[in-house]
Formats: structure tokens, C-alpha cells, sequence
């Protein structure tokens, strides 16, 4: 999409470009916003202004599902390989359980989004999981083993509180 609210970033001028570019768009975002709570709905770019909406709700959604992602891959990692447990599994549980809860305070129409999220989550997530393991994808469940109240529970997946190392 190149009109009124998302140039095009890539420009063959370097960073100085893009950052025109960028500050050309904020400066445009900024100006529709003011017509908006002035009620001016004649100068608005509707077009142009719902296809901004649109995306920044796609854009939402993709960090939820990509954040789930790397939660439930380290979580499959956890359950699936107690022996290799690490502290950077922990830390990464917390950080992106920490993010994704963040996500959602700022943006709380997501909570209904979250069951789908999981599903799509947990397939993103096998594949790290299959990656970085001996393990194979028939060695892990076909579907989510976890719920949404386990992904936002401090004490799953079991052990994580539990200084091992």
C-alpha cells in the first residue's frame, strides 16, 4: 500500500529517505487525527484511514500469534526435555508471557482472539521446537496441549519456579 499513510519504505536514498519517509507518515497520521476530533469528516482520507485501521489490527494479531509462538515452542522444549532445561528457556517463558500480557492490556479486544492465536501459535511454535531438539514433530501432540489460562499461569509449565541448575 503506498497512499497517504504508508509510503513506501523502501527508497534507493538510504536511511535519510526512510526517514522522511516515516516522518512524513507521522506528520500525515497527526493531521488526520486532528480532523477526526474536530469532526471534519470531509478532509478525511476514509480510504486511505480504514486501511491504516485494518492493518494496525493485523499487526496486533501477528504479534500475538508470533509471541505465542515462541512461548509454546520453549514450553514444548520444557515438558518434552526436562533434562536440557536451561535458564534461557526461563527467562524467554517470562519475557515473551510478560510481552503478550502487555499486548493485551494495550489492546483488549485481542482477548477473544486468543484461542485462535493459540492454535496458530502452537504450529509456529513446533518448529523451533523440532529445530532446536532431537525431537520430531511425532514425538509432540498434533494439536495444543495447553490452555489459555496455562500460558498466563506463573507456575506452568510445571518446574519453572524450580531452581534446578
Amino acid at each position: 500500500m503506498t497512499g497517504l499513510f504508508r509510503p513506501r519504505l523502501e527508497s534507493s536514498g538510504g536511511s535519510d529517505a526512510i526517514s522522511s519517509l516515516r516522518n512524513r507518515f507521522l506528520r500525515l497520521a497527526q493531521e488526520q487525527s486532528k480532523l477526526l476530533k474536530a469532526g471534519d469528516f470531509k478532509h478525511l482520507d476514509i480510504v486511505n484511514l480504514v486501511e491504516e485501521i485494518e492493518s494496525l489490527g493485523k499487526q496486533q494479531r501477528q504479534d500475538v500469534r508470533n509471541r505465542l509462538g515462541v512461548l509454546i515452542g520453549h514450553f514444548l522444549k520444557w515438558d518434552y526435555q526436562p533434562e536440557k532445561r536451561s535458564k534461557s528457556w526461563r527467562v524467554t517463558i517470562r519475557i515473551q508471557r510478560r510481552e503478550v500480557e502487555a499486548l493485551l492490556s494495550d489492546n483488549p479486544s485481542l482477548r477473544s482472539y486468543l484461542p485462535e492465536a493459540l492454535a496458530k501459535g502452537y504450529e509456529a511454535g513446533l518448529d523451533p521446537a523440532v529445530l532446536e531438539t532431537p525431537l520430531d514433530y511425532q514425538d509432540l501432540p498434533g494439536g495444543c496441549i495447553y490452555t489459555v489460562d496455562q500460558i498466563f499461569d506463573p507456575e506452568c509449565p510445571i518446574g519453572i519456579n524450580t531452581n534446578w541448575y
